[in-house]
Parts: structure tokens; C-alpha cells; sequence
């Protein structure tokens, strides 16, 4: 019988070559999306169409952290837009969501423990990423000590993993593995202020760093963006 697994699946790029990489490892997949609140519904729409290619179940679970605000992916603040991957700084953006990674896999874990699922995939990145503090292998490390002392399982001695198999790839890595894999990324969405027809704006600072991969992977990006 195959290991059960839960996949964060946001809808983008990353978690899109998660989900296949779960897949490929024989896991039977269950995906879990969040409503929380976000400026836009393109990624859910995108999450669904990648769920229906091998997941087991997806649910969609609605969370509002826009309640809190924030940051500019959840309150009345305007996503920063710039003409090039160089004028991005090292400094963490407004569009930071606070403790949306760990809220994400609280929710995960606690679908993990009712489906008795000893293993979680998220696809953090610490290389070419925003520089989010729930990205690095320090919290995630952190987290999945926490989450071994606050299950049943884990007092059990079952031990949960919180799998990151792109943590430590380029973004133009994560697409070369994508693509081995069979991964569609005209399913993928990684614009945090996509236009009414989910175009993509070029120029937030997740396009700038997706279209940056697709350049250094040598590959067309398939998403429509609106200058296109």
C-alpha cells in the first residue's frame, strides 16, 4: 500500500513540481490549498487543474489572515513592481504574508495526523525566493521538531517528515526537474498581481524571479503575462 502524503499545493510553480515530484516517489497525494484571504483566485483556479493530474483528494481550506493584513498579498497595499530581477534587495518584501508558511503547515498537520500520513511536502526554496523568513531550512527544521513532540503519532514514536525537495535548487533547477517530470507550467501562476484574466504583470517580484528561471533554464515560459 502506498505511504500517504499531504502536499501544500499553492498553485505555483514550485508546488506544482512538488506535487509531481510526491507522485513520482509513489506517495498517494493528498493536496491542500488555502482561500486566505489573498488579493486574487488565479493560483486556486491553477491548484485545482494540478491537483486533477494525481492527487488522491485536494481540499481547499478557507483561512483569513487578511483579517490581520499585513502585507500586500492580503491588505490595501500596493505590490512593488520594478524592471528588473537586479533591483530586487535583500530586504523582506511587503509581500511577505507573516506566519503564513507556519499557519500553512499547521493546517497540513493536522490533515497529516487525521489521515494517520507520516509525511508533508512544501516547496520552500531558499535560493532564488524572496527572501520570506518561513523559507529557510532553519524554520522548517524547527517546525518539524515541533510538530514530532504535538501529535499522537509523534508520542507514539511515528516520526512526521516534512519533506523540502527544491529547498536548496535554483529556480531554473526546479524548472529542469519540472519539465523531466511531465509538469505543465501553463498550469502554474506566480504572479502576485495578476490582471482580471490571469495574465501575469511581469514585473512584481515573483514574475521577475519565474521569468529569470525560465531564462536560465534555456526555456519559453508558458504563462501569458500582459505585455505578451
Amino acid at each position: 500500500m502506498a505511504k500517504k502524503a499531504v502536499v501544500l499545493l499553492s498553485g505555483g510553480l514550485d508546488s506544482a513540481t512538488v506535487l509531481a515530484l510526491a507522485l513520482k516517489e509513489g506517495f498517494e497525494v493528498y493536496a491542500v490549498s488555502f482561500r486566505y484571504g489573498q488579493r486574487h483566485s488565479v493560483e486556486l483556479d491553477c491548484a485545482v487543474e494540478q491537483a486533477a493530474e494525481g492527487a488522491k483528494q485536494h481540499k481547499i481550506v478557507d483561512i483569513d489572515l487578511s483579517s490581520f493584513g499585513g502585507s500586500a498579498l492580503t491588505d490595501d497595499i500596493d505590490v512593488p513592481k520594478h524592471e528588473s530581477v537586479d533591483d530586487l534587495t535583500e530586504e523582506i518584501p511587503v509581500t511577505y504574508v507573516p506566519a503564513r508558511n507556519t499557519v500553512f503547515l499547521s493546517y497540513a498537520l493536522a490533515w497529516a495526523e487525521v489521515l494517520e500520513a507520516d509525511d508533508i511536502f512544501i516547496g520552500v526554496n531558499a535560493l532564488d525566493y524572496s527572501g520570506y523568513p518561513d523559507c529557510r531550512p532553519e524554520f522548517i527544521s524547527a517546525y518539524e521538531t515541533m510538530a514530532n513532540l504535538a501529535t499522537v503519532a509523534g508520542v507514539q514514536g511515528r516520526k512526521l517528515t516534512i519533506h523540502t525537495p527544491l529547498i536548496d535548487l535554483t529556480k531554473a533547477e526546479i524548472i529542469h526537474r519540472g519539465l523531466e517530470l511531465g509538469v505543465d507550467y501553463a498550469k502554474t501562476t506566480s504572479c502576485y498581481d495578476p490582471a482580471p484574466d490571469g495574465k501575469a504583470c511581469g514585473h512584481c517580484d515573483s514574475c521577475l524571479l519565474r521569468q529569470k528561471g525560465f531564462a536560465d533554464a534555456g526555456t519559453a515560459d508558458p504563462r501569458p503575462y500582459i505585455e505578451d
